[in-house]
């Protein structure tokens, strides 16, 4: 099997969350927001009930949602989790764009 090497042109974010997850209730417009806002931003949701691949890859627990933080490389730089301000998301984001 070939080495698969990632590369994006910016930072990409994985976003974990379930329906029955309140708080991702609450951040899956404001992602919404944000990415109409950032257009250069990629993202990919997973859903922590269907996607247990993804889930057991990233180690992500029980408290969700979690937002992984991947630089141009695909390499994991920072993990967030809970509700988190759209102008701290936005800030954090333009100041690690090109990560």
């Amino acid at each position: 099997m070939g080495l698969r090497i990632l590369i994006f042109k910016f930072m990409k974010v994985l976003k974990f969350g379930a329906v029955w997850c309140p708080g991702c209730i609450i951040m899956k417009p404001r992602w919404g927001q944000i990415e109409k806002e950032l257009p250069w931003l990629e993202t990919q949701y997973y859903d922590y009930d269907q996607d247990k691949e993804m889930v057991e890859k990233y180690n992500i627990g029980r408290d969700i949602p979690v937002f992984i933080f991947l630089d141009k490389e695909g390499v994991e730089f920072e993990r967030m989790k809970g509700e988190i301000d759209r102008k701290d998301l936005i800030k954090f984001l333009v100041e690690n764009k090109e990560r």
